[in-house]
């Protein structure tokens, strides 16, 4: 596949960039910690939900060294919101190692930089260009669609070969020099112009060199490969509320929402207490009771990437016996204080 015109693409590029670019506050942020924050917040969520967080987030953890020194609970309670948790653990422990291995600092080598956990290629690409301006491309979501378009791309951007292509591309195409800038430009045509639906073809400034546009298939790109439909799990969570405390579960620190806590809960059948009390017992050791007629009173839904969960809460009481080690009893003014997913949040908030 030949090569975009690379002076005139990028010219072109950067010269509306200049006009549109959008205002964020990681932008020319001299801070190179700032545009790491901000980078990994970025990872999978969108601009609008990572505002808020940033701000939040660097003054809570104003340095790398802030940032390490915080407990592991500390970290997740500043994330809860954003999603994909392992992120933020990840971040944490990524502190820690350029803290005590780089005397506080980013290393400025891309390969070092994905040793660090939680960068992978795509962050390093960013990180290295935007903080130390080196000629390195980064090909996010965003940047995928825009140059599966431009090139008109036939393999699934989600498959090897076309990740593969374009990574490709993306090197071949980038202005020696102005990566920074050139990177975060294709960012904003993808967030601005080149939108997933409905691109707004007739004002992009590279509209003449789009082959996706010329051919008319514009809407037919990227290709990806189908997902597989995701299952639909029912669980139950159990409320317990004595003197004063409420009873948790820190889920394992190695997986889906690692490290966060919750109501005790396990899986079930339908919206009823049928099986929740065994079901307990088996996942937890833990014993409680219930009315047999009990109904929940609060019922959440939320779709991850994989599956999709719905979580009746009941109303229970413990009965005797010994908690195992991931369950704690904690005061009901503190439950703010202790880092939960999207469901169990608005759990306790209807206690």
């Amino acid at each position: 596949m030949p090569p975009l015109n690379k002076t005139r693409f990028s010219s072109r590029l950067l010269a509306w960039y200049g006009k549109n670019k959008r205002t964020l506050p990681w932008r020319g942020h001299n801070n190179p910690y700032a545009v790491w924050v901000s980078e990994i917040m970025l990872q999978q969520t969108r601009v609008e939900t990572v505002l808020p967080y940033f701000n939040t987030w660097l003054k809570r953890f104003p340095t790398v060294r802030a940032l390490a020194k915080a407990s592991e609970r500390e970290v997740l309670n500043a994330w809860e919101g954003l999603g994909y948790y392992s992120r933020a653990r990840n971040f944490h422990k990524a502190a820690r190692i350029v803290v005590e291995k780089h005397r506080g600092k980013l290393p400025r080598d891309v390969n070092e930089l994905q040793k660090l956990p939680g960068i992978g290629r795509y962050t390093a690409g960013a990180l290295a260009s935007i903080i130390f301006g080196m000629d390195e491309p980064a090909l996010d979501g965003n940047l995928k669609r825009v140059y599966a378009r431009l090139f008109d791309v036939k393999e699934p951007v989600n498959s090897s070969t076309g990740e593969k292509l374009l990574w490709k591309l993306a090197r071949e195409n980038l202005p020696k020099g102005k990566a920074a800038d050139f990177n975060q430009a294709l960012m904003d045509l993808g967030a601005m112009i080149c939108l997933p639906k409905n691109p707004r073809c007739e004002v992009c400034p590279l509209a003449r060199s789009c082959k996706a546009r010329v051919n008319g298939t514009q809407q037919l790109r990227p290709v990806r490969t189908v997902k597989k439909e995701v299952p639909h799990y029912v669980h139950g969570a159990a409320v317990i509320v004595q003197r004063g405390r409420i009873l948790l579960a820190q889920r394992p620190s190695k997986g889906l929402l690692g490290g966060m806590w919750e109501f005790p809960n396990a899986r079930v059948r339908g919206d009823s207490n049928s099986g929740l009390r065994s079901a307990l017992r088996s996942a937890y050791n833990l014993k409680v009771r219930m009315k047999r007629s009990a109904r929940s009173f609060v019922t959440v839904e939320h779709t991850y990437s994989h599956l999709k969960v719905t979580v009746n809460g009941f109303r229970c009481y413990l009965s005797p016996g010994k908690l195992n080690g991931n369950l704690k009893w904690i005061p009901l003014k503190e439950l703010d204080e202790y880092p939960m997913g999207k469901i169990d949040r608005q759990i306790a908030e209807k206690i």
